[in-house]
C-alpha cells in the first residue's frame, strides 16, 4: 500500500495541484491560476488534431492487433509442427524496446520497403514514407500491430487452452464442423480474455509515446503527433509544466472513461451468455 501510494497516488495528486497554476518546471515560484490552463486546453487546436490521431489510430490498432493476435492463437492451437517456436518467432517484437523499434522500422520503411516497391512495381511500397500525413500514420499502424500482436496471441492461447477439451469433444460427435465450433464455443468462452485484450491494447495505443517520437518525431507538420507526444512538447520543450499538467489530466480523464465504457460493454456481453 505504501508503494502504491509514492509511486501513484502521490505523483497524480502534484500533477493535479500543478496544474491549477503557472508554473513552468524550472522557477520554484509559481501562483494559482484555478482553470486557466484547462480553458487554454479546450482550445488548443494542436492537442485536439493529437487526441483524434490517438483515437483514429487506437480504433485501427486495437481492432487488427486483437484480430491477428486471436488468429495466430487459434491457428496455432492445433496440431502444428513447431508450434513453440512459432509462438516464441511471434513474441519476439515485443522484447524490442519502443524507441529501437521506431528507428528499425524506420530504416524498413525508407530502405527495405522502397527497394522492394521499385523492385516489384507495388507503389505502396514504394511511397516517400513520413513525407504525407497518410504514411506517417500508416507506418505507426504497422509498427504497433506487428508488436501488439504476438503479445496478444500469449494470451489468447492461454484462454484457449483454458477450454475443456470436452466441449469439442461433444461437438464433433455432433458432427459440427472447426468453423461452427469456433464460433459456438470458443468465442463465446474467451468472452473474459477478449475483455483483457481489449483492454491492454486500447492502453497501449492510446499512451503511445516512444515509437511515436523515433519513428515519425511527429512529423510532417506534428500531423502524427500522438497526445503523449504533444503533452511531453509542451511540458518539457516549451516549459510549460503546469499547462501540460493540466493537459495530462483532461487525458487521463478521457481514457479512463473510455476503459470504463469497454469494461462496461464486454462485461455486459458476458453476462448475457452465461
Amino acid at each position: 500500500m505504501l508503494v502504491f501510494t509514492l509511486l501513484f497516488l502521490i505523483p497524480l495528486v502534484s500533477e493535479l495541484f500543478y496544474s491549477f497554476t503557472n508554473w513552468n518546471g524550472i522557477n520554484p515560484t509559481y501562483k494559482f491560476i484555478g482553470i486557466q490552463n484547462y480553458a487554454r486546453s479546450l482550445k488548443d487546436k494542436t492537442y485536439w488534431t493529437s487526441f483524434w490521431f490517438t483515437i483514429k489510430f487506437s480504433v485501427v490498432v486495437v481492432v487488427f492487433s486483437n484480430l491477428i493476435g486471436f488468429a495466430w492463437a487459434y491457428v496455432l492451437s492445433g496440431d502444428i509442427p513447431l508450434k513453440n517456436f512459432w509462438r516464441a518467432l511471434i513474441y519476439a517484437p515485443r522484447i524490442i524496446g519502443g524507441v529501437v523499434l521506431g528507428f528499425l522500422w524506420r530504416f524498413i520503411f525508407q530502405n527495405v520497403f522502397v527497394q522492394f516497391g521499385k523492385w516489384s512495381g507495388i507503389k505502396w511500397f514504394a511511397q516517400e514514407w513520413f513525407t504525407t500525413p497518410e504514411s506517417s500514420f500508416w507506418a505507426l499502424v504497422i509498427v504497433m500491430i506487428w508488436s501488439l500482436s504476438g503479445y496478444l496471441m500469449i494470451i489468447y492461447n492461454s484462454g484457449i487452452a483454458a477450454i475443456s477439451k470436452d466441449y469439442y469433444e461433444a461437438a464433433i460427435v455432433d458432427g459440427a464442423t472447426r468453423w461452427q465450433m469456433l464460433r459456438s464455443i470458443t468465442i463465446p468462452l474467451l468472452r473474459g480474455t477478449i475483455t483483457r485484450c481489449l483492454f491492454i491494447a486500447i492502453n497501449w495505443a492510446m499512451l503511445l509515446y516512444d515509437t511515436n517520437l523515433s519513428l515519425t518525431n511527429g512529423n510532417p507538420y506534428r500531423t502524427s503527433e500522438g497526445v503523449m507526444m504533444n503533452i511531453y512538447a509542451t511540458a518539457f520543450r516549451s516549459n510549460q509544466m503546469a499547462y501540460g499538467a493540466a493537459k495530462s489530466v483532461l487525458f487521463v480523464l478521457i481514457l479512463v472513461i473510455i476503459s470504463f465504457g469497454q469494461m462496461k460493454l464486454t462485461s455486459r456481453n458476458e453476462v448475457e451468455l452465461s
